[in-house]
């Protein structure tokens, strides 16, 4: 991913409670799709969840959730999960930006 979009993203999510919202409600929507499968009330309920929390935290940040001005968030927001997961438990430095 094109790390000016990444940063582009990482500017419009700041705040702590942000960032925690992001960090719970991305992982709680990716896991919709596989799991509808199986156990799609579960699935539906998470990725219900999922988006409610990220509504709040760009609530709570004061700004629009970043894929309303550019589609393509929707994959940064993964990206920039996985970067900060790969940066807590040690496969990735952290970047100057963080």
């Amino acid at each position: 991913m094109s790390d000016s979009l990444v940063d582009n993203y990482k500017s419009q999510h700041q705040h702590p409670l942000n960032k925690l919202c992001h960090t719970i409600g991305i992982p709680l929507i990716t896991i919709f799709a596989p799991l509808f499968f199986f156990r799609w009330g579960w699935a539906l309920g998470l990725f219900v969840t999922g988006w409610i929390l990220q509504f709040i935290g760009h609530a709570i940040e004061g700004n629009r959730p970043a894929f309303l001005q550019n589609p393509i968030h929707f994959l940064i927001g993964p990206w920039w999960f996985i970067q900060r997961a790969a940066t807590a438990i040690g496969l990735r430095r952290p970047s100057a930006s963080e």
